[in-house]
């Protein structure tokens, strides 16, 4: 998982990389967790099918721990303040946000992320992680936290009542995957033109895995129909 997330990253940021491989390469910063979700999933496939185990049913399992997962992962990316965050956003919070001011725009106080985030000094502040941002952005770790945790909250809730082995997962990437796609409409990550799209690497994924979703969703409930079929054995 970790190997992924530092490949995606450093794919996601390929200009400094190549400016200096073994510096990026090593640092212990940067990680992108799609590129974790892909090579960890691929492994966990291949390990599932090599002690015997449903690869439907495993997946099923893990789609509420992965939200879970995901939701306290972002925790440690607000709490820190990693730079993983948003957009500037100086526009005056609106009325229908009932939400407290720090949650609309946020200047993330002595974030971990000073040293190479350009920030504004916080006055008496002696030693390391003295900076706070100004102008303030959109916390989006915030977003993706509640987020997270309501997606967690619907997968629980249907995991009995969906009863087709798979469905549950796929259900999980859909959801996870439009929630990832929205959020990084404010959220600082590099642009690319794709297609005469804009969009950030992580929203070209989301968008490739919600279709992907869609499909594996009716496709094993036409596998099970398959599977369960009686067999015309003739006379």
């Amino acid at each position: 998982g970790i190997l992924g997330s530092r490949i995606l990253s450093i794919l996601e940021n390929l200009d400094a990389f190549l400016k200096d491989p073994l510096g990026q390469l090593f640092s212990g910063s940067g990680l992108t967790i799609y590129g974790g979700m892909i090579l960890a999933g691929l492994c966990i496939v291949w390990y599932t099918r090599k002690i015997g185990y449903s690869v439907a049913h495993m997946a099923d399992c893990a789609a509420p721990a992965l939200l879970i997962g995901y939701g306290i992962g972002r925790m440690g990316c607000h709490f820190s303040g990693d730079g993983d965050w948003g957009i500037v956003n100086t526009k005056p919070k609106p009325d229908w946000f009932i939400f407290p001011d720090w949650a609309w725009a946020y200047d993330y106080p002595h974030n971990v992320a000073d040293f190479y985030q350009q920030g504004e000094k916080i006055p008496d502040c002696v030693g390391n992680f003295c900076t706070h941002l100004n102008p303030p952005v959109y916390p989006t770790p915030i977003y993706e936290i509640v987020t997270s945790f309501i997606l967690f909250a619907v997968i629980w809730s249907l995991r009995k009542k969906i009863k087709t082995p798979g469905r549950i997962f796929f259900l999980y990437v859909i959801l996870s995957s439009l929630a990832r796609y929205f959020v990084e409409i404010i959220r600082v990550n590099p642009r690319y033109e794709l297609f005469g799209l804009n969009w950030s690497m992580s929203q070209t994924i989301s968008a490739v895995l919600v279709i992907a979703g869609i499909i594996g969703f009716f496709a094993v409930k036409k596998k099970e129909k398959q599977d369960y079929s009686i067999p015309d054995l003739g006379n």
